[in-house]
């Protein structure tokens, strides 16, 4: 992936990959409206805020350390992830055929993993391209791809579902942006991942195809098995090591901190999961 920047005067240096998905993503979104997918063009247009408004403070933050604040931002996200895969998701994929949904659940959680590994190898070659950039665009794109098939095999699932499910977008467009800011790259190369989604969900939706019931089960089965990888990736680990730990070794006393910050952990992942459950209240 090239990061090629632009230099523009008072907005710092832009990235042409960036620019460029979001013009497409633009785009695609007027095609959207014309196919008459709100529900895609909705969770899209979230998934891009979320992350380009987080990746303000996040490119801010690259001199400060807060650990909470991390603790908070993953702790929300996950919580809310693995209840909407759980509640959504996984009764969809066993409810249309039981076997081919477990397979499918099994397949999602090994592809998520086997990806985040090759992923972080990719992190130590020496490639032109920015590799935290490089494996949240391929998370993103292919989350847009299963998001529009779900919602094009049973489009009468509420937004809920979607939104809940790009819910890790901002404290992953905080994360991302502060590793880029620290190392002198252009964090507006965040576009790319943020229009992600939408790049890949509206064609997906638009499309179409049709499914027979074991080829949703397996859809929707392997959709929940991703996301739930994602999700576990998003609990906060608040040991030695860790992105939290080393946050925490900069500011003292790291092993009462990261003490206290457990407790912040399981609370926050509470709150998330306790916010989908409420939502799904107020619209059941």
């Amino acid at each position: 992936m090239s990061t090629r920047t632009l230099g523009v005067s008072g907005l710092g240096r832009l990235s042409l990959v960036g620019v460029a998905a979001t013009v497409l993503f633009v785009a695609l979104s007027a095609l959207a409206v014309e196919a008459g997918q709100t529900k895609v063009l909705v969770v899209s247009w979230v998934a891009f805020a979320a992350m380009a408004l987080f990746a303000v403070p996040g490119a801010r933050a690259a001199g400060t350390q807060d650990a909470r604040r991390l603790v908070w931002g993953y702790g929300l996200a996950a919580g809310a992830m693995v209840t909407s895969a759980a509640v959504f998701l996984l009764p969809q994929a066993f409810g249309l055929d039981g076997k081919v949904g477990g397979f499918g659940v099994a397949a999602g959680l090994l592809v998520g993993y086997g990806a985040h590994t090759v992923g972080h190898r990719l992190s130590h070659v020496d490639a032109p391209f920015d590799d935290t950039a490089l494996q949240i665009s391929a998370h993103a794109l292919s989350a847009g791809i299963i998001i529009g098939v779900i919602y094009a095999a049973l489009p009468e699932l509420g937004l809920l579902l979607g939104l809940a499910i790009v819910s890790h977008k901002g404290p992953a467009g905080y994360a991302a942006a502060r590793r880029l800011r620290k190392g002198g790259k252009p964090v507006s190369v965040l576009l790319l991942p943020a229009a992600g989604v939408g790049l890949t969900a509206i064609p997906a939706a638009i499309v179409d195809p049709a499914f027979t019931g074991a080829t949703k089960a397996a859809v929707f089965g392997f959709a929940a098995g991703v996301f739930l990888h994602v999700a576990m990736d998003f609990l906060p680990e608040c040991e030695t090591g860790s992105e939290v730990g080393e946050v925490a070794e900069l500011s003292g006393d790291a092993h009462a901190l990261l003490d206290r910050l457990r407790v912040h952990a399981v609370v926050s992942t509470a709150l998330g999961a306790l916010a989908v459950f409420g939502a799904w209240l107020v619209v059941a």
